[in-house]
This record gives C-alpha cells, structure tokens and sequence, in this order.
C-alpha cells in the first residue's frame, strides 16, 4: 500500500486519502499557485498507525525518506545541514476541517548545528535563534507532552528580567540563553534530551500528529460536529516559509469573504515579522487585511488575485493561510471556510444571483442545524445599559451568564445548571469543552480569525475577542476594567455582533430573520416532498410557527385546557357525585376550551389543525395523595379536602404512563371526549360562519386497536353530526401511532383512521422501555460515550428499532387505506435526520415546535435533493 504522496500527485477530490489540508494543497500545486513543495502521508498510514496499537506501518518510514530525498532534491537543501539547512513543518490534515484540534509542529530540521547554517543563510542570527527556541517549544509540548506553562514561565521570566515588554525585544544572546534553558525543561519534564537527529524528529513529530486524532479536544470536535471516528488525519510535510525574517516579511489568515457576515469583500489579519501561530493564538494584536497594502503592496495585490482565483476555483467561500517571506508571497493552505449561520445563508444567495453556484447547490450550501443560530438571542434594543469594554464583534449573538475562567471550570457549572460565560486570555484547542459548555466567550486578546472566534463562529456561540481593556487575573478568578473587578461567579452580558461587554443582565430577545433567510427557505419549498407543520397549543405559538412556514399544526395539545383557573372545574367533574353534577362542569368546560379553539383556528385560517384530545391521565389534575395525606394527619383537610384526597387515591396508578390515560379515559369518561369534541365542532362553525376556512382534524390518542378506535369515532361522529347537522364542516379523525402495538397492527386500525400521527416520543420509551424524565440524566451520557447507542434516540429516531415499527406503520396503513395522511408529530420532526428518515419511508409530514420549523424545511430540501444528488460539489 501505498502511504506517501507529493503535493503535485494529488487533487481535492482525494480528502479522504490526503485530508482536506493535503488535498487542497495539492491543488493549489496543480493550478500554479505559490505553494512551498511537500508531500502528505495518507489518512490510511495514521489508521494503520492507530490500529497497531501506535506502532508505524511496514514500509512507512522508508517512503518518508523517498519523498524527503526528492524534496531536498528540488529545494537543493538537507535537512539538518551546518550550510543551509532545509526545515520543514508537520501539520495535522482530517478529511473534515478541524480547525486547532490537532498538532502543527513548525520549523523541524533544526538542531544545535542546523541553527548555525540557518543564521548564515539569512545573516540574521537573531531570527534563526528564535525559530530555534520556537522549535524546541513546540517539540516539547506537542510531541513530548511538556505542560505549556513550563515554557512560557521561563519565556516570561526572562522578559521581566531584561526588562521588556515583547519577545521580538530580545537579542541574539537573550535567545541563546532561552534555547538552553528549554532544553533544560525537555530535559527535566521528559527525562530525555531534546533530539539532534533531524529524521528522529520527524518520526516523533509524524507520531504526535497521528497520536492527536485520539486527543481529547479533537474527540470533543468530533462529536460535536458528528464528525465519524474512524477517518483518521494526514500528516503534511512541507517546506517551511518564514514570515519572521524582518519588517518585510509576514503572515496572515484571510477569507475571501467575511465570515462573519457573508458579505463579499475580502477578510482577515494579518502580522508583520510573526509566524502564523502568533496570529491563530491571539498572543499578539493583528492588523485587518485591509492594512496589508501599506506593508506589502505587491503581495497584497498577489493575494487578492488569488483569492479571486480560488474562490472560482471552488467556487465557495476559501479560507487561506499566507506567508511572505522577505517580500515573496507563498500560500500555505486553503479550505472552504468556517462561517456563521447568517454568512452561510448570505453567501450561498448570493452566489446564486452572482451564477457561480445554481439554487440546488445554494440550498446544500446551508446545514438545516445552522438555521437555528439565527434564533439566538440579541440585546432588547429598548435596554439601557453602559458596555465597560469593547473587543472585536468575532461571532454574532447575545449571551448572559456568569464568568468562570477556566475550561473545567466553565463545564462543571453548566453542567449543575449556571448560564456560563468563559473568559479567557485567549482560548486554545484544550478550552473547547468549556467552549462547548458556555454560553459565550469573552478574550482579552486575539483577532477575528483567533481560536476563539473562528470555533465560537462554527459553534454559532456568541464571542468576543481581543477586549484589551479587560485585565485577567487568572489566579485571583477575576478580571478588572478600570476600577471595576467582575469577580468569578459574577454575572456579565456580551453582545458578539457588536463586541460590548457590560456588567449585569441585559434583556435579550430572539431576532426575527429576513432577506437571505426567507430566499434560502423558499428555494428550499421548491424542492421538498414533505410537509412541515408545527406543534402548538396556543394561538400565539402558531401565529409564530405559520411566520416561519408552517403548512398548518400537526399537533395541538389539549392538556392546557384544563389547567390553571380552569382546574377547580376539572376538579369539579372528577369529583362529580351525579351525572347532572359531571355534566354542568363539562358544560362550563366546553364553553371556555370553544373559545381557545376558534384562536388556533384562525391563527391557522386555512391550514389543517390537528387537535388531540385529552391525554393524560386525571391524577395529574388532582393535589399529590402524599401531601394530602399529611395534611390529613394534621387535621387540616375540610370535606372538600377529604373528597379530593379520596379521588386521588381513586385515580392514583402505579405506572400512569401505561395507565389510564389517553382514549382508555375517553372510553371509562365518555362525556370528556364527547365535551370536546362538540366544543373543536362548535369553534369551526363559529369560525366559518365569521368568513374563515377552519381545516380540523381529530386525533385520538394511545389507541392500541381497531374497535377501541371504532368505538371512539362513531362517538366523535355522532357529536360532529349534532353540532353541525347543517353548517358541512369538513374533519377528518385518525390516531396517534405511539404504542409499539399500535404500529405492528396498523392495517387493521387503519379501517377506523383517516390519519395517523407517528407519537415518537412515547413510541420511543416504549420502545426501549426508557423512561426519558430518568434515563437522560442518568446513563444516557455514558451509553453514548461508550458508543452504546449511536445517538440520543430522544433526538434523533432510531431507525433500526423505532424506525422499522414507523415503516410497518406506514405499509400498514397504506395497505387498508392507500390516501391515508402519514405525519410525525414528536420533537423528532425538528431533527434533520430524523426528517431525512422521514422522507424515505413516505411520510406525508413532520410536525415540529415553531422554532424549529425552518429547520424541518430546510432538511426535507436537503433529503429530496439528497435522493437526486446535487447538480455539482465544491
């Protein structure tokens, strides 16, 4: 097998094989572009590595060597030489981009001799002395495992000694001094001597890279970005450039459009004598690409055509790492870039009017997932409030929550239930579980293509990078503005679209998107089969669901109905002693539950309303039989009390959930569904009578088989019929699918249903025999952590076991009654895989909460589009 490649023998169709890095490196090679030579050793070399329990494949290391031959052939360097020393930097390079997640090893190759060739090369002792010191630190902590610290204390150590402020303040002999005393640290930390051998520090540093697929931060990426385990990374070996030789050289990240916004003018920073991790770090102040010119004119102008070129090329977005070395532009990599929702949705509109991409394309363009960024809270703009301190808007949203500073910190709080706001310095890859647990992201440095702002931005978190008047003291947990100290636990507001920082809460609200948003949805309906409605119980819920797209409601629960000063006539009816008594209650019921029925109607004036009728079970409509029961030891219950403690032991059940709920109470209280029934008839002729178009829909719940769903509507029928014996109101009557029993039997319950609606969440627990109030909290994180489940089941459908009984569902129904309407109505409507599933077996519609309707839309267009494949890739 073949492990090795170089750069000019691959293409970016091959990220599986070369990893997006690698790819995209060899096709930059191809088109011409200034790219300094290498060569990528495959995904399948790290898997081998991995799989052999960390030892390299046979005939690995021999390839190596081939293809550094040819590399020091075409560069007429060696590396490690005394003369002029070839060296080399060893990055990390998934199929998917991982940005930070893995090892970047830079200026390998030198060595105490090596340096020396490398001051001669350049007359500069200084520079070859810091790549040196630089070398021997990032050896240390990424291939030896030296806690950072370790080196940065002594870096520190030694600017306060002579008095400075910046590590470019340090002489030649400053530097010296500071390589012998990280090698000291490597000794100390590591119990060995750092290698002089260049080729025993590139085995080492091609193992450390395939060692951090399996480090903590990247397994963290991966599983939030679903991300598969098993892909493994490219390991890069490419000549380094250097843009710390002088005032005439640099090193920039840009976008070729703004990430942040989507708009189409180029973005990024850049740094003057640094090398490109001073820039991702955050440790020094960047200046805005727009600045470049009046450095580097001709580079700049170099690069904006490049970036022209590329983003033609790929016709997307590019992300794209530069250097100049003594005035010469190279480009060290590109990548479609990270973006926030609101950029995706910009640029892929307008890349369609701009025709570089089709509408098809521009809808697979936007993940359903990122939609959801865009319902984020924002400041109230009517809140008063004073920022204490401004940093750079890196990642849109408002968050609010209270300041921990550190990662573990950040995670154990959110994890016993605070609102977290991590504030940092700056954030590494080793931060992104805090990352991942806050609410938002505050540092005192770094720019607008920092570690923080580019993961916050792909996490659609809110992020504020750079606020330079915020002084951290990490020991002391507190940071100070002026002569004001925000202590840790404090709670502080921060605004990423605008970079405010202010002490205190801010009222947020959530925004209402426009523009490229509803663009994107309404090329998106183009293409969809299925239907999306909403669940909601009120009208003002629907009123929202129909503002984002929602073709009508596939369930509205009547639960709501029956509480809050509703309760003591529900009571009033479970205690009733006489048939009169039950009756009157009911009547007072239907009236009040008539009057909330002609607002979801109208709220959903021509749209079908899918209304179920009561579900659970009457305990939950009565006082806690223990609290009852202590109070009556005490002597303080009334009759009334005594009463209402006697019915809740009456309809106390051991496991209510398989209880007496559902159509089991509509058969045993006929009334109740007899109420209601007249009351959702009664509202839809009061609602067409008034000019409306009322679409209703009656569902009947927990239905297990084909007579008690007979029974149930031949009794809605009768009610209908007298209700409106002349006014022709339309309605259909089904049930919901959410026993396994119910599933399995489909085809004969489908003799009695118009409709079925797929209860997945309850079809879930019964499926699994999870109770989810418990299993979430309790061993789900642990089942999923040990790869037990594939997903959260609750989240996302499980296909094989849940799934099969929907699809037996569906063949079922359609069996008996071919034009029988199929939705789902759990919260698995609002799941892009679960609404992919959901399409495939041929179901009508999914039905979601408000918010999450535009996702529903978005992901039924990327699974039609996903069976016919999109008309080109990028």
């Amino acid at each position: 097998m073949k492990y090795v490649y170089a750069f000019e023998e691959g293409s970016k169709e091959q990220k599986y094989l070369l990893g997006g890095k690698g790819a995209n490196l060899a096709e930059m090679t191809n088109l011409g572009l200034p790219v300094p030579p290498g060569f990528t050793i495959s995904t399948d070399a790290c898997n081998a590595y991995l799989a052999a329990g960390g030892n390299l494949p046979d005939g690995l290391l021999d390839e190596v060597a081939a293809a550094l031959q040819a590399l020091e052939a075409k560069m007429g360097k060696r590396l490690g030489d005394d003369v002029d020393p070839l060296l080399v930097s060893v990055r990390s390079g998934a199929p998917f981009s991982m940005p930070g997640m893995m090892d970047t090893v830079l200026n390998l190759g030198l060595n105490d001799v090596s340096v020396g060739g490398l001051a001669k090369q350049t007359s500069n002792e200084r520079f070859a002395l810091d790549s040196y010191r630089r070398f021997v630190q990032m050896f240390g902590r990424i291939v030896l495992d030296i806690p950072g610290d370790a080196f940065e204390e002594a870096l520190t150590a030694l600017r306060e000694q002579r008095g400075v402020e910046s590590d470019t303040d340090l002489d030649a002999d400053d530097l010296r001094g500071l390589v012998e005393t990280f090698k000291g640290i490597v000794r100390e930390k590591a119990g060995v001597e750092f290698p002089q051998d260049p080729q025993e520090q590139l085995r080492h540093a091609i193992e450390a890279v395939f060692r951090s697929w399996n480090g903590k931060r990247a397994r963290d990426y991966r599983k939030l970005e679903a991300i598969p385990d098993d892909l493994g990374t490219a390991v890069n070996v490419q000549t380094m450039v250097f843009g710390n030789k002088g005032d005439d050289s640099g090193t920039g990240v840009a976008f070729t459009r703004d990430p942040a916004t989507g708009e189409n003018r180029p973005y990024g920073d850049f740094l003057a004598n640094a090398q490109g991790e001073d820039v991702v770090a955050g440790i020094r102040v960047t200046e805005h690409l727009d600045a470049m010119g009046a450095h580097f004119p001709e580079p700049q102008r170099q690069l904006l055509d490049i970036m022209n070129r590329l983003e033609q090329h790929y016709r997307d977005m590019c992300d794209i790492e530069f250097t100049i070395e003594q005035g010469r532009l190279f480009i060290l990599q590109t990548r479609v870039g990270k973006r926030t929702a609101a950029a995706a949705l910009r640029m892929a509109t307008d890349m369609a009017n701009e025709g570089l991409v089709d509408k098809r394309e521009a809808v697979l363009r936007v993940q359903p997932a990122q939609l959801d960024q865009l319902l984020h809270p924002q400041f109230d703009p009517d809140a008063k409030y004073d920022a204490v301190a401004k940093g750079l808007n890196a990642s849109p949203g408002a968050a609010v929550g209270k300041v921990y500073f550190t990662a573990d910190d950040a995670e154990a709080k959110h994890e016993a239930g605070e609102r977290v706001i991590l504030v940092r310095p700056e954030t590494s890859p080793d931060d992104l579980h805090g990352m991942i647990a806050a609410e938002g992201i505050l540092t005192s440095r770094g720019g607008l293509v920092s570690h923080a702002a580019v993961v916050a931005r792909g996490m659609g978190k809110p992020a504020i990078c750079g606020a330079e008047a915020i002084r951290i003291d990490l020991k002391a947990k507190q940071f100070r503005v002026g002569d004001t100290v925000v202590a840790e636990g404090d709670v502080i507001s921060i605004n990423g679209s605008t970079g405010e920082v202010v002490i205190g809460e801010v009222p947020v609200i959530v925004p209402e998107p426009t523009g490229p948003f509803q663009t994107l949805l309404q090329w998106a309906d183009e293409f969809r089969r299925l239907g999306v409605r909403t669940n909601a119980d009120l009208p003002e819920d629907a009123a929202k669901a129909r503002e984002f797209g929602a073709e009508g409601i596939g369930l509205c629960r009547t639960e709501h109905m029956f509480l809050g000063d509703r309760l003591p006539i529900v009571q009033r009816m479970i205690l009733a002693e006489t048939d009169e008594e039950e009756l009157a209650a009911l009547q007072q019921l239907e009236q009040l539950q008539k009057s909330d029925f002609i607002g979801i109607f109208e709220a959903m004036d021509g749209l079908p309303v899918t209304i179920r009728l009561l579900d659970p079970p009457l305990h939950e409509f009565l006082p806690d039989v223990e609290e009852l029961l202590v109070q009556d030891a005490k002597g303080e219950l009334d009759d009334a009390g005594r009463r209402l403690l006697h019915a809740a032991e009456q309809w106390r059940e051991v496991n209510p959930m398989l209880g007496t709920r559902g159509c089991r109470l509509g058969i045993i209280k006929p009334g109740l569904y007899r109420m209601q029934v007249r009351a959702i008839i009664e509202a839809a002729i009061e609602r067409k009578q008034r000019g409306g178009d009322p679409h209703v829909e009656i569902m009947i719940p927990l239905v297990v088989t084909e007579p008690e769903l007979a029974l149930l509507v031949d009794w809605v029928r009768e009610e209908a019929a007298a209700a409106s014996p002349d006014n022709g109101v339309d309605y259909l009557v089904g049930t919901m699918v959410e026993t396994p029993r119910a599933a399995i039997a489909a085809r004969e319950i489908a003799e009695a249903a118009e409709f079925f609606s797929f209860g997945t969440n309850d079809l879930t627990q019964m499926t699994f025999g999870f109770s989810r109030d418990d299993v979430e909290g309790r061993f789900m994180p642990r089942y999923l952590e040990l790869g037990l489940l594939a997903a959260n089941p609750f989240e996302t459908i499980d296909t094989e076991g849940v799934g099969r009984l929907v699809r037996w569902g569906v063949e079922g129904g359609r069996a008996t009654r071919p034009d029988i309407k199929l939705g789902i109505c759990g919260e698995h409507g609002g799941d892009p895989a679960s609404v992919r599933f959901c399409h495939e077996v041929g179901l009508d519609y999914v039905s979601c909460s408000p918010y999450r309707v535009p996702i529903a839309r978005l992901a039924a267009a990327h699974a039609s589009l996903g069976e016919s494949g999109p008309s080109g890739t990028a």
